[in-house]
């Protein structure tokens, strides 16, 4: 397979254990590298992730998936602003402040 552009002039330098694990996929393409090659290493990446996965689990981890707000949006600055407006606005403002400011820990290293 042949790299479109000049991606073919570059040179991946890795050592002999990281070219064993080397995996790309190029504009939906898998490339599987000399070394997989070579040793007949040719699983599919659903397999390998499946492998990855049952060896975390194994190692006592499991997956979980997190969901926050998407901080570069107009929608999130928007809301995010008219909340310290609100915060600003209040008559309590100066005890929510010390509020936040005591359990906050500034100094921390």
């Amino acid at each position: 397979m042949s790299l479109p552009g000049n991606a073919g002039r570059y040179a991946l330098h890795v050592t002999p254990e990281e070219r064993i694990l080397l995996h790309v996929t190029f504009f939906g393409e898998s490339v599987v590298s000399p070394a997989r090659a070579r040793s007949g290493l040719r699983t599919s990446v659903a397999q390998r992730v499946q492998k990855h996965r049952k060896a975390l689990r194994a190692a006592g981890l499991r997956p979980i998936q997190i969901w926050v707000p998407d901080v570069r949006s107009k929608r999130f600055a928007a809301q995010a602003h008219r909340q310290s407006l609100a915060v600003a606005k209040s008559p309590y403002e100066k005890d929510d402040q010390a509020f936040i400011e005591s359990v906050s820990d500034w100094n921390a290293t």
